[in-house]
C-alpha cells in the first residue's frame, strides 16, 4: 500500500528523501528478512550440531591415540619383571643364560596397527570437516548480522548500501556456499561412522 508514503514533489522523485527510497527500503526489508531468516536458522542448527559433534569425535581420537604409541606402562612392567628375575637368579647363584625374559625392548621401533592408523585418518578427516563446517557457519552468521545491520544516512544512501550488500550476496553466491555446509557435515558423519565400524572389527 503505497498510499502511506507522502507523494514527492514534481521533479524530485529521485531526491535523497523521496518516497520511492522509503518504499524500496520497506520492501527490501521484508524480502531480506524472509530470505535470510530460513538460512540463518539452518546455519545456527549446523553450528550447534557441528560443535557438539566435534567434541564427540575429539574424545574418540583421544582414546585411539593410546594405540598409536607404545604402551609404556606395560613395557615398564615387563622390564621390572625381568629385573626381578635377574636379581633372583643372582641371589640363587643360577646362570643368567637360563633366565626367561619378556623380550621387551624400550629402544625398539614402534609401528602401530595398520587398522588403527586408518581409523585415526578417518576420524581426523571427520573432525576437520566438522570444525570447518562450524567455522563457515559462524562466519555466515556474522555476515548475516552485518547484512541486516542498520545504516545511517538518508533513504537514498541506505537504499544504495542495501543494494551493494545484496549485489555482494549474489556475486559471492552465499546461498550456494551455505548449501554446501550440510554436505560437509554429512561427509564428516560418514567418515566417523566408517572409522567406528572399523574400530569394532576384531
Amino acid at each position: 500500500d503505497y498510499r502511506r508514503y507522502a507523494p514527492s514533489q514534481p521533479l524530485e522523485e529521485a531526491a535523497p528523501t523521496s518516497s520511492i527510497w522509503r518504499a524500496y527500503l520497506d520492501e527490501s526489508l521484508i524480502y531480506d528478512t524472509d530470505m535470510l531468516g530460513n538460512q540463518r536458522g539452518q546455519v545456527n542448527i549446523l553450528l550447534v550440531f557441528a560443535g557438539l559433534f566435534s567434541a564427540v569425535v575429539s574424545n574418540f581420537i583421544a582414546q585411539l591415540s593410546a594405540n598409536l604409541q607404545p604402551d609404556f606402562q606395560q613395557l615398564s612392567a615387563y622390564l621390572l619383571f625381568d629385573q626381578i628375575n635377574i636379581q633372583r637368579a643372582i641371589a640363587n647363584g643360577s646362570s643368567l643364560d637360563r633366565i626367561t625374559t619378556s623380550g621387551a625392548d624400550p629402544t625398539a621401533h614402534f609401528t602401530p596397527k595398520y587398522l588403527d592408523s586408518w581409523i585415526n585418518v578417518l576420524w581426523l578427516g571427520s573432525l576437520t570437516l566438522s570444525l570447518a563446517t562450524a567455522l563457515f557457519a559462524m562466519l555466515a552468521d556474522e555476515w548475516y548480522c552485518h547484512y541486516l545491520s542498520p545504516v545511517a544516512g538518508d533513504p537514498q544512501v541506505r537504499s544504495r548500501t542495501r543494494h551493494l550488500r545484496y549485489k555482494g550476496f549474489l556475486d559471492w553466491r552465499v546461498s550456494s556456499c551455505i548449501g554446501l555446509l550440510p554436505l560437509m557435515l554429512h561427509l564428516s558423519l560418514l567418515l566417523f561412522f566408517i572409522g567406528l565400524f572399523l574400530s569394532l572389527l576384531p
